[in-house]
């Protein structure tokens, strides 16, 4: 893959671990190059990761970071865009966005988001719009929601 098309995953203080294994398959499915895991995101080896990454969690590349905002200055550095997918105000729909590779997409806390230390640092932040009355998805849904509109 060149560097014309591609995506990095960076997921935020994530806390479950079904949900990080699952996020794990969608990146395999999408060809996504790298995942960071930041913050308090586990890491695989552990069987509840396992269970939903059926296996993607031994080939796709990952890396355990703590400090996601220094991820994302080192990453900028290298010419990779920083696209945050959140729900907050002034995010672009993501069907509107045109995406510039490489690029990292970031996706966060379950409850919380992805933190407004990142949201700065952002080169674009984009929502998935919602039709009905919840006004947000499963993080590893939306992953998958993301990098499927990224690659199409």
């Amino acid at each position: 893959m060149s560097k014309v098309n591609e995506i990095y995953l960076i997921v935020q203080n994530v806390r479950s671990l079904f949900n990080v294994g699952a996020i794990f398959r969608c990146a395999d499915v999408f060809g996504v190059k790298k995942i960071f895991l930041c913050g308090y995101t586990g890491a695989p080896s552990r069987k509840e990761i396992s269970k939903t990454a059926l296996g993607a969690e031994t080939w796709i590349l990952w890396e355990k970071q703590w400090q996601t905002h220094l991820l994302v200055k080192k990453l900028k550095k290298q010419g990779i865009k920083i696209v945050v997918l959140e729900t907050s105000q002034g995010a672009k729909p993501l069907p509107k966005f045109k995406p510039a590779f490489p690029l990292a997409l970031v996706v966060g806390s379950e409850t919380k988001g992805v933190s407004k230390k990142i949201l700065v640092l952002a080169d674009q932040v984009v929502k998935i719009p919602m039709l009905g009355k919840k006004e947000s998805l499963n993080v590893s849904v939306a992953a998958g929601i993301a990098l499927y509109q990224l690659r199409n």
